[in-house]
Protein backbone atom coordinates (compact mmCIF):
# COMPACT_ATOMS: atom_id res chain seq x y z
CA UNK A 1 0.00 0.00 0.00
CA UNK A 2 1.37 3.50 -0.98
CA UNK A 3 1.07 5.79 2.13
CA UNK A 4 2.56 8.82 3.46
CA UNK A 5 4.29 9.40 6.58
CA UNK A 6 3.39 12.91 7.93
CA UNK A 7 5.49 13.83 11.56
CA UNK A 8 6.43 17.06 13.00
CA UNK A 9 8.63 18.60 15.38
CA UNK A 10 6.23 20.59 17.49
CA UNK A 11 4.52 17.21 18.73
CA UNK A 12 1.23 15.91 19.25
CA UNK A 13 -0.39 19.05 20.57
CA UNK A 14 0.52 21.20 17.65
CA UNK A 15 -2.50 22.92 16.27
CA UNK A 16 -0.91 22.59 12.35
CA UNK A 17 -0.92 18.58 13.07
CA UNK A 18 -4.82 17.40 12.94
CA UNK A 19 -5.97 19.48 10.06
CA UNK A 20 -2.74 18.90 8.37
CA UNK A 21 -3.36 15.33 8.08
CA UNK A 22 -6.90 15.34 7.31
CA UNK A 23 -5.86 17.95 4.01
CA UNK A 24 -2.93 15.55 3.25
CA UNK A 25 -5.12 12.45 3.96
CA UNK A 26 -7.06 14.01 0.69
CA UNK A 27 -3.66 12.42 -1.49
CA UNK A 28 -3.57 9.28 -0.16
CA UNK A 29 -3.26 7.55 3.19
CA UNK A 30 -1.46 8.94 6.27
CA UNK A 31 0.25 7.67 8.80
CA UNK A 32 0.92 10.02 11.63
CA UNK A 33 4.38 9.44 13.55
CA UNK A 34 5.53 12.60 15.74
CA UNK A 35 7.42 13.55 19.12
CA UNK A 36 5.54 13.41 22.10
CA UNK A 37 5.94 16.90 23.22
CA UNK A 38 7.65 20.35 21.25
CA UNK A 39 11.27 19.35 19.97
CA UNK A 40 12.27 22.32 18.32
CA UNK A 41 15.95 23.10 17.79
CA UNK A 42 17.17 19.57 17.69
CA UNK A 43 18.15 19.29 14.17
CA UNK A 44 18.67 15.91 13.32
CA UNK A 45 19.29 13.82 16.28
CA UNK A 46 19.29 10.72 17.11
CA UNK A 47 18.22 8.58 20.48
CA UNK A 48 21.28 6.95 21.47
CA UNK A 49 21.44 5.34 25.06
CA UNK A 50 17.62 5.98 26.36
CA UNK A 51 14.87 3.88 25.02
CA UNK A 52 12.05 5.00 23.46
CA UNK A 53 8.94 4.52 24.11
CA UNK A 54 5.79 4.90 21.15
CA UNK A 55 2.11 4.95 21.88
CA UNK A 56 -0.83 4.94 19.85
CA UNK A 57 -3.10 8.23 20.53
CA UNK A 58 -6.61 9.99 18.97
CA UNK A 59 -5.69 12.52 17.15
CA UNK A 60 -9.00 14.57 15.63
CA UNK A 61 -11.03 11.36 15.70
CA UNK A 62 -8.62 9.35 13.60
CA UNK A 63 -5.03 7.54 14.98
CA UNK A 64 -1.37 8.43 15.87
CA UNK A 65 1.43 7.49 17.37
CA UNK A 66 3.69 9.67 19.79
CA UNK A 67 7.55 8.54 20.41
CA UNK A 68 9.42 10.27 23.24
CA UNK A 69 12.16 10.76 20.95
CA UNK A 70 13.26 13.93 18.39
CA UNK A 71 11.73 14.13 15.45
CA UNK A 72 14.14 12.01 12.99
CA UNK A 73 13.76 9.14 15.86
CA UNK A 74 10.06 9.44 14.59
CA UNK A 75 10.78 9.18 11.12
CA UNK A 76 13.09 6.07 12.03
CA UNK A 77 10.72 4.24 13.88
CA UNK A 78 7.62 4.70 11.25
CA UNK A 79 9.80 3.89 8.23
CA UNK A 80 11.83 0.84 10.16
CA UNK A 81 9.52 -0.61 12.95
CA UNK A 82 6.11 0.56 13.12
CA UNK A 83 4.40 -0.85 10.03
CA UNK A 84 4.90 -3.57 7.99
CA UNK A 85 5.68 -1.73 4.63
CA UNK A 86 7.84 1.71 4.32
CA UNK A 87 6.29 5.00 3.41
CA UNK A 88 6.85 6.04 -0.17
CA UNK A 89 6.95 10.00 1.06
CA UNK A 90 7.61 11.69 4.60
CA UNK A 91 6.44 14.95 5.01
CA UNK A 92 6.97 16.76 7.72
CA UNK A 93 5.91 19.91 9.46
CA UNK A 94 3.71 21.95 8.89
CA UNK A 95 6.06 23.90 11.19
CA UNK A 96 4.56 26.55 13.00
CA UNK A 97 7.60 29.48 12.20
CA UNK A 98 9.85 29.91 9.08
CA UNK A 99 12.86 27.77 8.20
CA UNK A 100 14.55 29.24 5.96
CA UNK A 101 18.36 30.20 5.81
CA UNK A 102 21.34 27.81 6.28
CA UNK A 103 21.22 28.24 10.43
CA UNK A 104 18.22 27.63 10.84
CA UNK A 105 18.33 24.39 7.84
CA UNK A 106 21.06 22.98 10.38
CA UNK A 107 19.15 23.36 13.61
CA UNK A 108 15.79 22.68 12.88
CA UNK A 109 14.01 19.26 14.01
CA UNK A 110 11.80 19.70 10.62
CA UNK A 111 14.30 19.83 8.15
CA UNK A 112 15.97 17.15 10.16
CA UNK A 113 12.86 14.91 9.85
CA UNK A 114 13.11 15.23 6.21
CA UNK A 115 16.37 14.29 6.05
CA UNK A 116 16.45 11.44 8.43
CA UNK A 117 13.99 10.13 5.20
CA UNK A 118 16.35 10.59 2.69
CA UNK A 119 18.57 9.13 4.86
CA UNK A 120 16.39 6.16 4.33
CA UNK A 121 15.53 6.07 0.99
CA UNK A 122 12.13 8.32 0.89
CA UNK A 123 11.52 11.32 -1.12
CA UNK A 124 10.88 13.92 1.68
CA UNK A 125 9.20 17.12 1.88
CA UNK A 126 9.89 19.90 4.66
CA UNK A 127 6.99 22.62 5.18
CA UNK A 128 7.23 25.89 7.76
CA UNK A 129 5.04 29.08 7.82
CA UNK A 130 6.15 32.32 9.79
CA UNK A 131 5.90 35.17 9.39
CA UNK A 132 8.94 38.18 8.78
CA UNK A 133 7.10 40.40 11.38
CA UNK A 134 6.97 40.17 15.11
CA UNK A 135 7.41 36.35 16.14
CA UNK A 136 5.93 36.22 19.43
CA UNK A 137 3.14 38.50 18.94
CA UNK A 138 2.43 36.05 15.79
CA UNK A 139 3.10 32.40 17.81
CA UNK A 140 0.57 33.98 20.55
CA UNK A 141 -2.14 34.65 17.68
CA UNK A 142 -1.44 30.98 15.61
CA UNK A 143 -1.24 29.01 18.78
CA UNK A 144 -4.64 30.20 20.05
CA UNK A 145 -7.81 28.22 19.16
CA UNK A 146 -9.47 31.06 17.17
CA UNK A 147 -6.82 30.58 14.46
CA UNK A 148 -8.39 27.06 13.84
CA UNK A 149 -9.49 28.23 10.67
CA UNK A 150 -6.48 29.59 9.72
CA UNK A 151 -4.78 26.09 9.95
CA UNK A 152 -7.41 24.51 7.78
CA UNK A 153 -7.07 27.34 5.33
CA UNK A 154 -3.18 26.88 5.33
CA UNK A 155 -3.04 22.97 5.76
CA UNK A 156 -5.27 22.75 2.51
CA UNK A 157 -3.11 24.92 0.44
CA UNK A 158 0.18 23.12 1.75
CA UNK A 159 -1.46 19.86 -0.11
CA UNK A 160 -2.31 21.53 -3.17
CA UNK A 161 1.56 22.68 -3.24
CA UNK A 162 2.67 19.25 -2.10
CA UNK A 163 0.60 17.64 -4.93
CA UNK A 164 1.95 19.84 -7.30
CA UNK A 165 5.66 19.24 -6.04
CA UNK A 166 4.92 15.65 -6.80
CA UNK A 167 3.51 15.83 -10.22
CA UNK A 168 6.49 18.38 -11.14
CA UNK A 169 9.41 15.53 -10.81
CA UNK A 170 11.25 18.14 -8.38
CA UNK A 171 11.53 15.11 -6.07
CA UNK A 172 13.64 12.87 -8.63
CA UNK A 173 16.09 15.63 -8.54
CA UNK A 174 16.25 16.85 -5.29
CA UNK A 175 16.94 14.98 -1.59
CA UNK A 176 14.79 16.55 0.50
CA UNK A 177 12.41 19.63 -0.74
CA UNK A 178 11.96 22.62 2.04
CA UNK A 179 8.45 24.67 1.52
CA UNK A 180 8.01 27.78 3.22
CA UNK A 181 5.10 29.98 3.14
CA UNK A 182 3.47 33.05 4.87
CA UNK A 183 0.82 32.27 7.41
CA UNK A 184 -1.88 34.01 5.00
CA UNK A 185 -1.13 32.55 2.17
CA UNK A 186 -3.50 30.55 -0.35
CA UNK A 187 -3.97 28.77 -3.21
CA UNK A 188 -3.11 32.01 -5.42
CA UNK A 189 0.00 33.37 -3.75
CA UNK A 190 2.83 33.27 -5.90
CA UNK A 191 5.31 30.09 -5.55
CA UNK A 192 8.89 30.73 -6.48
CA UNK A 193 11.90 28.10 -6.49
CA UNK A 194 15.07 28.98 -4.58
CA UNK A 195 17.91 28.87 -3.18
CA UNK A 196 18.93 28.19 0.62
CA UNK A 197 19.58 31.96 1.82
CA UNK A 198 23.53 32.08 3.38
CA UNK A 199 22.90 33.00 6.66
CA UNK A 200 24.09 32.68 10.61
CA UNK A 201 21.79 33.78 13.60
CA UNK A 202 23.38 36.39 17.13
CA UNK A 203 22.86 35.24 20.22
CA UNK A 204 21.21 32.06 21.72
CA UNK A 205 21.30 31.88 25.08
CA UNK A 206 20.84 34.40 27.66
CA UNK A 207 22.35 34.43 31.19
CA UNK A 208 19.67 34.49 33.82
CA UNK A 209 22.52 34.25 36.75
CA UNK A 210 24.93 31.96 38.19
CA UNK A 211 26.34 29.62 35.61
CA UNK A 212 23.12 29.36 34.13
CA UNK A 213 22.13 30.10 30.39
CA UNK A 214 18.60 29.92 28.97
CA UNK A 215 17.45 29.42 25.31
CA UNK A 216 16.62 33.43 24.18
CA UNK A 217 17.04 33.90 20.67
CA UNK A 218 16.49 37.20 19.32
CA UNK A 219 15.80 36.77 15.78
CA UNK A 220 18.39 38.33 14.43
CA UNK A 221 20.41 37.34 11.17
CA UNK A 222 23.48 37.46 10.08
CA UNK A 223 23.95 37.95 6.29
CA UNK A 224 26.63 36.43 4.39
CA UNK A 225 25.11 37.42 1.11
CA UNK A 226 22.79 38.35 -1.07
CA UNK A 227 19.29 37.51 -0.33
CA UNK A 228 18.37 37.55 -3.99
CA UNK A 229 16.92 34.76 -4.97
CA UNK A 230 16.35 32.49 -1.70
CA UNK A 231 14.27 31.83 0.81
CA UNK A 232 14.34 34.35 2.85
CA UNK A 233 13.97 36.70 0.01
CA UNK A 234 11.14 34.77 -0.83
CA UNK A 235 9.55 35.37 2.57
CA UNK A 236 10.37 38.73 2.83
CA UNK A 237 8.54 39.19 -0.44
CA UNK A 238 4.98 37.41 0.90
CA UNK A 239 5.64 34.36 -1.63
CA UNK A 240 6.12 30.28 -1.17
CA UNK A 241 9.56 29.45 -1.43
CA UNK A 242 10.15 25.78 -2.92
CA UNK A 243 13.60 25.23 -2.34
CA UNK A 244 15.46 22.11 -3.26
CA UNK A 245 18.32 20.85 -1.07
CA UNK A 246 21.16 18.27 -2.06
CA UNK A 247 22.79 17.11 1.07
CA UNK A 248 26.47 18.04 1.46
CA UNK A 249 28.74 17.25 -0.88
CA UNK A 250 31.96 18.37 -0.99
CA UNK A 251 32.94 21.85 -2.23
CA UNK A 252 34.93 22.21 -6.14
CA UNK A 253 38.89 23.30 -5.17
CA UNK A 254 40.23 25.59 -7.37
CA UNK A 255 43.75 23.83 -8.82
CA UNK A 256 45.90 26.39 -7.65
CA UNK A 257 44.59 25.71 -4.07
CA UNK A 258 44.81 22.31 -4.51
CA UNK A 259 48.17 22.67 -5.59
CA UNK A 260 49.11 23.99 -2.21
CA UNK A 261 47.86 21.64 -0.22
CA UNK A 262 48.14 17.87 -2.23
CA UNK A 263 51.28 16.27 -2.48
Amino acid sequence: MSWTLLTNDDGIDSPALAPFAHELSALGPVRVVVPDRERSWIGKAITRFDPITVEQVDLDGGSAWTCTGFPADAVQVGIHGLFEEPPELVVSGINIGYNHGTAFLMSSGTIGASVEGWVSGVPSIAVSTGTVGDWTDWKRRVMDPSAASDWQRISAVTAVIIADVEASGILEVADVISINLPFDATVETPRRITTVARVGYDRLFGHTGGGVYTHDFGGGFVEFGSMEGTDIGAARDGVVSITPLLMPAAAPVPDDVRARLEY
